[in-house]
């Protein structure tokens, strides 16, 4: 938290809501098998499950910066994505682009 503070000069919790809710998806995609075929149905997620994600594209995101020190790589990582920026938020776009793209399978739930 200390290092969010010393990189924005503002309140590291309020930094850590809006890279939270920067990140949290709305809509996720699922594989199923329908008729030999593997589709990507598009699928509504409730606010836990999409915390859940989040959390999780947030550590894969920065465990792939460079560097040593963990707590640096996820404070920049925090910090990009409270700005819009970093792969939590593009892996964010990257899976709603997928369920706009499957939308015609929508109906196989």
């Amino acid at each position: 938290m200390k290092k969010i503070q010393q990189k924005t000069k503002r309140n590291p919790l309020s930094v850590l809501r809006q890279a939270i809710r920067g990140v949290t998806p709305d809509i996720t995609v699922k594989a199923r098998r329908v008729g030999g075929l593997t589709h990507q149905i598009p699928i509504e997620i409730g606010s836990t499950q999409g915390k859940e994600l989040t959390i999780l594209w947030l550590l894969a995101a920065s465990g792939k910066r460079p560097g040593q020190n963990m707590a640096f790589k996820l404070s920049s990582e925090l910090v990009d994505a409270a700005k819009g920026s970093g792969d939590a938020i593009h892996k964010k776009e990257e899976t709603h682009r997928k369920a706009e793209a499957n939308r015609a399978f929508a109906h196989f739930c």
